[in-house]
């Protein structure tokens, strides 16, 4: 799980019109997140605010649409006292059903590497995870990929089984280096990079790195193999004018916060990037 995600704040004024307001800081629909609150809202009588920050670019493939959909399940639930565990069942759905993954939603429940041993949230799935000391760089090469159209093209479904057929089966010892290896040979064997992310690709594996695509997004993520790599994978980088950031992977997953404002959080990353938040409710 990545160390940067979404948060979610929400309120609710009983007294106020019955709607449901979901702000945040993108520009683009976040349809998967408004149903989410528009189905733990329910019949709830009142006016219910909802505001999401992103840490990074949604449709990139690093799971910003499931982190807000838990963001926003957890924020509401907090709100109207609903069990912790339909809330994220809620999310999965959202997410599931409104194309923006097949799993995203487990994944971020726990920190560090995620095993997805049978699909679905715990209890009804099964993930273990595995810690992930080593430092990640993502970065973006071009505009964000739909995921809602790339899980409804059969041919880009049959090219992922496909790929995923010559890929070892992960044991519960499946260790980080093993995880960037299969990266690597997943991302060259489903060939959806284009020529650009490809590029960017062979220069940090040149320089010393694993590298691999984010699915789905013409985007990255890597993990120099020594500090020289390191130096040599950033300075690479800059030279070339991509946008990337450095991070930690998440060492628990979802979970509450104490705000700036002093009302709960909740979101899927530490709670030092929180430095800065602006706060009170959203007008």
């Amino acid at each position: 799980m990545l160390g940067l995600g979404v948060t979610a704040e929400a309120w609710w004024d009983p007294d106020g019109p019955s709607k449901i307001l979901l702000v945040s800081d993108v520009s683009d629909p976040l349809t998967i997140s408004e149903d989410v609150a528009r189905r733990l809202v329910a019949d709830q009588n009142g006016l219910v605010r909802v505001r999401l920050t992103h840490r990074l670019p949604v449709g990139q493939g690093f799971g910003m649409s499931a982190a807000g959909a838990v963001a926003t399940s957890l924020a509401i639930a907090s709100l109207f006292r609903i069990p912790r565990q339909h809330a994220l069942e809620v999310a999965h759905l959202a997410d599931l059903f409104g194309g923006g993954g097949l799993g995203g939603v487990a994944a971020i429940l726990g920190g560090g590497l995620e095993l997805r041993l049978r699909a679905g949230v715990p209890p009804f799935g099964r993930v273990l995870h595995h810690p992930f000391p080593p430092k990640i760089l993502v970065g973006v090469v071009g505009r964000p990929i739909p995921s809602p159209r790339m899980l409804r093209s059969r041919s880009t479904l049959r090219r992922i089984s496909a790929a995923s057929e010559q890929l070892p089966t992960s044991p519960p010892g499946f260790t980080p280096n093993e995880f960037l290896e299969a990266s690597e040979r997943f991302t060259d064997v489903v060939g959806l990079k284009t020529a650009g992310l490809d590029r960017t690709l062979r220069a940090v594996r040149s320089h010393g790195g694993w590298a691999a695509q984010a699915m789905f997004g013409r985007s990255f993520f890597a993990v120099p193999k020594t500090s020289a790599a390191r130096g040599r994978i950033l300075a690479e980088l800059e030279r070339r004018g991509i946008r990337f950031v450095e991070m930690s992977a998440g060492s628990v997953g979802a979970r509450p916060l104490r705000g700036l404002s002093g009302l709960p959080l909740h979101e899927e990353r530490a709670a030092s990037i929180l430095t800065g938040r602006p706060s009170g409710p959203p007008p």
